[in-house]
């Protein structure tokens, strides 16, 4: 910073540091065949990861229209990423789980995820890392579980 110069404000540095994570996970994705993923594929993934749902639950879970989590659920079925099964409970309803495919592309996602706070460790410190975990985690809340900002987003 030289002069005049304001820094950057600070929504502004989160918002290109998201983006740069971002980048980085699409290219290593892409890299393990996954290419063919889109940004909403993403918070798919994470929502079928341990529990079978209903396309309607799957709708409530991302604050999306069923008619929007039916599209989404159709494209990435024909990609291969979710399968539709018979629901035992409702005949008339399917369940929707991640198929194989699907398992892999989030488990390359979370291996990335993980890889890419390592190196933040190694580049920048362990105290660091936590410190700026600490400040999100304070400016999210603790509790997010449950939280719709947090409950679909990206792998």
């Amino acid at each position: 910073m030289t002069g005049d110069a304001q820094p950057v404000d600070f929504g502004i540095l989160l918002g290109a540091g998201y983006q740069e994570l971002v980048r980085q996970l699409r290219a290593a994705l892409t890299a393990h065949g996954f290419g063919d993923l889109g940004r909403s594929d993403g918070y798919v993934l994470r929502a079928l990861a341990g529990t079978p749902m209903t396309v309607s639950a799957l709708a409530e879970r991302l604050s999306i229209t069923k008619q929007g989590a039916g599209q989404l659920i159709d494209a990435m079925a024909e990609k291969g990423y979710v399968e539709r099964h018979p629901d035992p409970d409702d005949g008339r309803a399917r369940v929707l789980t991640l198929s194989p495919r699907g398992r892999s592309a989030l488990a390359a996602a979370r291996r990335f995820h993980q890889g890419y706070e390592r190196r933040l460790i190694r580049a920048h410190g362990a105290d660091a890392v936590a410190g700026v975990r600490a400040l999100l985690t304070a400016i999210v809340g603790e509790d997010t579980a449950d939280d719709p900002r947090l409950r679909a987003l990206y792998v």
